[in-house]
């Protein structure tokens, strides 16, 4: 994907230096806050002063002892800071991207805020870490992105390419576009009216599936305007839909399928959907609730 030199988005909070990542500073509050209750007796004792001096030697030296109960990453990894920042600094420029075709081809589009992290930090919709992967919070109006996630996305997943992260990201702006349409407010009334059931899985489905195509019709107009795809990009995306669609996650980790199950449509539907957006560029081709 063709982006150095292009314009990067203001709209960026980053919390890496202090949402839990490796090497980057002090743990956040919030994350404190959390930890303290199992933080609190280890200086009681001789004992738990010894661990909590052997933590704070490992934080130094790279590895998040965090990590070990599921808080600031999976990884024990040090992060490489050059990559890392190139990461941040391309996301942003594909944020400016969005912001610039929908503040054009919406009427009345307002830009959200994108928040960057590494391991945990809070959110209008609670707290989140690295385990929840990407996620737009209508609370707040904020897409919450761990920049981990496409380290994962490109070893577990076997979806690499910088097109694809930018499908991911595109996808998650989606969401913001159906939160200023009234459609997630609407959804999540039917859900709420159906409980935990078939019909609101099915319709969160839809949701997603919407989400997808929206990222295509960005696709296209980003390509119609600033020359983005390079060769084997499109596919770059079409692999990262499928990798994530709800029947090959589920094989996966189960080994079977379950569609009454699925949140997020099938790896054929979700790859059709974007498809869909890419080829036609109209947001009203995007209609998966007819």
């Amino acid at each position: 994907m063709k982006w150095k030199g292009g314009r990067k988005s203001s709209n960026v909070d980053d919390r890496r230096a202090s949402s839990g990542g490796r090497g980057r500073g002090m743990p956040s509050m919030q994350t404190m806050m959390i930890l303290w209750p199992l933080i609190k007796p280890l200086f009681k004792t001789k004992l738990g002063w010894a661990i909590i001096a052997v933590g704070v030697v490992a934080y130094m030296s790279g590895f998040n002892p965090l990590s070990l109960i599921g808080v600031g990453g999976s990884s024990s990894a040090p992060v490489n800071q050059a990559q890392d920042d190139q990461n941040a600094a391309f996301i942003s420029t594909v944020l400016a991207s969005t912001e610039d075709v929908w503040k054009k081809e919406l009427r009345g589009y307002r830009e959200p805020i994108m928040v960057l992290y590494r391991g945990g930090t809070q959110s209008g919709c609670g707290f989140a870490n690295s385990a929840v992967g990407p996620f737009y919070c209508p609370a707040d109006q904020k897409v919450y992105l761990d920049l981990s996630f496409f380290d994962e996305l490109s070893q577990k997943h076997d979806a690499p390419g910088d097109f694809a992260q930018a499908y991911v990201l595109a996808h998650e702006i989606g969401h913001h576009i159906q939160n200023l349409q009234g459609t997630l407010s609407k959804v999540q009334e039917a859900k709420q009216q159906w409980g935990n059931s078939k019909k609101s899985n099915a319709l969160q489905v839809r949701v997603e599936l919407q989400a997808d195509c929206y990222a295509g019709a960005w696709a296209y107009h980003a390509h119609k305007r600033f020359n983005i795809l390079e060769e084997g990009d499109v596919e770059e995306a079409l692999r990262a839909a499928s990798a994530i669609g709800d029947d090959t996650l589920q094989r996966k980790s189960t080994g079977t399928i379950r569609p009454d199950a699925f949140t997020h449509g099938s790896s054929k539907q979700r790859v059709e959907w974007f498809r869909r957006g890419l080829r036609t560029g109209d947001v009203r081709e995007c209609n998966t609730f007819k």
